[in-house]
């Protein structure tokens, strides 16, 4: 039976996970969702303006009422900037499930952060959500996601062929996930 905690604060190393602030706009505008590589490989869409971020994170604040909503900003410690974002877009509870998404700021890629914000929803989704198991996906394309997720310890499920239509091209949706019995042999 899954837990519904909502979103709550979690700390790493370097990071700190939180509830997105109405003070994270300029943040989220410069650092991803104006970026039309990010948002393409994130499948969202590109933001012109500061206030339709505004908009949005509004959206995401007002769903924090609900304990069964997860979104975290991801604030980089040493700047205290929000450089990206993580969530449990998915939760299944007939099924005991979640799907993770995730996006990091084209500027701060390749340097361990989504790694170590996945891993420590992994955790949550475990331990206080109590799932059974958990999933996450990419396009064939987004090879940097691809080694996130093999860091994380998720197993290859399998591929939706031509899943996405993207720049005169069809992409592949990866597949991948993690059950609570192999995230317990790994603790």
């Amino acid at each position: 039976m899954i837990k519904d905690v909502g979103t709550k604060t979690i700390e790493t190393k370097r990071l700190i996970l939180r509830k997105f602030e109405s003070t994270d706009v300029e943040a989220v505008f410069q650092n991803w969702a104006s970026d039309e590589k990010v948002q393409s490989l994130y499948s969202e869409p590109v933001y012109a303006t500061v206030d339709e971020v505004d908009l949005l994170l509004s959206k995401y604040i007002s769903s924090y009422e609900k304990t069964d909503y997860y979104r975290w900003a991801i604030i980089d410690k040493d700047t205290e900037q929000c450089i990206g974002q993580i969530a449990y877009f998915l939760v299944d509870r007939k099924n005991h499930f979640a799907e993770i998404e995730y996006c990091i700021g084209s500027d701060f890629q390749c340097n361990g952060y989504a790694t170590e914000a996945t891993k420590s929803i992994i955790n949550y989704g475990f331990e206080q959500m109590n799932l059974h198991k958990i999933q996450i996906c990419t396009k064939a394309i987004n090879k940097p996601s691809k080694r996130v997720i093999e860091k994380c310890g998720f197993t290859y499920e399998g591929t939706l062929r031509d899943y996405f239509y993207m720049n005169g091209e069809y992409v592949g949706r990866l597949y991948f996930s993690i059950l609570r019995d192999e995230y317990n042999k790994n603790l």
